[in-house]
Formats: C-alpha cells, structure tokens, sequence
C-alpha cells in the first residue's frame, strides 16, 4: 500500500512541462471517485465547487473544518494522490497558514492551492507577506515529514480583464514566482491568463512548473503541452457541467 510521502513523490513526477498533468476538479467523494474511475492520475479539489455543492459561496465561506471532512472522506475513496484547494490559506497570519496545511496534510492530502490574494476582495497580497506565509506552509509540510506539493497561485492576471492582460503582468507574476520558489513552493499557478504568448512566456521563465486553469479563451490541451504547461486544473468547470445535465435532465423528467 502506498503511504502519503509515495503518493507525494508521484504528484511531484506528475509535473512534466510539455507533458501537462489533468487535474479534473471534484467537490465529494462520489465525484472523485468517477473522475478516478475515468483514469485520473491525481484528484484535485476546487475551492469554489466544494463551497456551492454545499451551499456556500467561495472564498473561505465553507467552514474549514467542513473543508477537512470532505478531504478525509475524498482520501479515503481513491488510491490516487490527492491535492486540495486551500483558497488564501484560512487565515492571514503564517501561523493560520501553517496550521491549515497541518490540518491538511493530517487529513491525508499529499498536495495544496495556497493563493496570494485577499479571500474578501480578490486584491494581491503583499509578496514579502505572502512570501512568508509560503515559507510557513513548507516548514508545516517539512514538521510532518511529507513532500508535500505546494502550488501557489498568484491571482495577478485576475486583477484586469483579458484583453488588457500585457508582458508586464507577466513580468509581475515572474517576480512572484522566483520570491515563491524560494520560500518553497513547488509550483505556479497563474489563472486567469489566457493568451498563448503570454502563457508561453511564463512557461519559459518560470522556476517552476506552471499550472494553466481551463476557461473560455485557454488553449486546449495539446496547444497548452506545446507551450511548456505542467498542469491543467479545470477549476469549476466539471461542478457547472454536472449541475447544468443535472438542471436538463430534472426539467425533462418533470415536463
């Protein structure tokens, strides 16, 4: 039987830039469990379809200790690695980020999302302070003995719309993607951008492997290996997809 630290180990050979890993967001178990049956290499959880299957709206609304539960029970039903998305880490201070990736790592995750901005208006944070909460989550993953794969995401092509994003942005999301290798993360994750230049730029200069999020304007998978990208989260949209054949298929049986 594997233990965490395999499972670790393999996540981490997961991210092959050219060779991109498909994370097929769930939000429970019964979810991750399909998208393991579909041949998933990993299972991944997304913060907003976790919150709205449950009644809640993103952004550290769903209680975090709900949160757990839900990553002990997604553990528990597959035999593939397993990544959550903590949002902004539950808490502003590295101590709170740090007892979160705790928590997280004890409920079996082998993986974790840790944004850069603010849970309650999307505005960056301070990279010298989100450098240090980083650096806080790695020495939690470091007390618990396990590799754990830290992807921090950097929101700062959420900050304009698409059509303004520029090579400044990008420069901008490189500077935080060297600050943030070095306090330990293990990979960047840039959503938002969509335009094929840029995201070849980042997946040119960045220290680490860069992690894309499908949405309207990303480029498919074989454009997205082509560029450089290590991984491919599809955020809310499996959630949305289900609940819009779950709203059809209820309209036709009541017609």
């Amino acid at each position: 039987m594997s233990t965490q630290n395999d499972k670790a180990r393999l996540f981490h050979c997961l991210h092959v830039p050219g060779q991109p890993l498909v994370l097929f967001n769930a939000w429970d178990a019964g979810s991750a469990r399909a998208v393991a049956e579909a041949g998933a290499q990993a299972i991944a959880t997304g913060s907003w379809s976790v919150a709205a299957a449950n009644g809640f709206a993103d952004g550290e609304h769903l209680p975090f200790a709900f949160a757990l539960d839900n990553l002990r029970r997604i553990v528990a039903a597959v035999a593939q690695p397993v990544t959550i998305d903590l949002e902004s880490g539950y808490g502003d201070a590295p101590a709170l980020v740090s007892a979160t990736v705790a928590a997280a790592l004890k409920g079996g995750a082998v993986g974790c999302n840790l944004e850069d901005s603010f849970p309650t208006d999307g505005r960056l944070r301070d990279m010298r302070d989100q450098t240090a909460r980083l650096a806080a989550a790695r020495q939690a993953a470091e007390d618990a003995g396990v590799g754990m794969f830290i992807n921090a995401r950097t929101d700062v092509f959420f900050q304009k719309p698409a059509d303004v994003h520029d090579m400044a942005m990008v420069d901008a999301a490189l500077e935080r993607a060297h600050a943030y290798a070095d306090a330990g993360a293990s990979g960047l994750f840039v959503p938002g951008v969509v335009n094929e230049p840029l995201i070849a730029r980042l997946a040119e200069a960045s220290p680490l492997p860069l992690n894309i999020m499908v949405m309207p304007g990303v480029p498919g998978r074989a454009r997205l290996a082509e560029l450089g990208v290590a991984r491919i989260s599809h955020g809310p949209g499996p959630y949305r997809g289900a609940m819009q054949w779950l709203a059809e298929a209820a309209r036709a049986a009541m017609a």
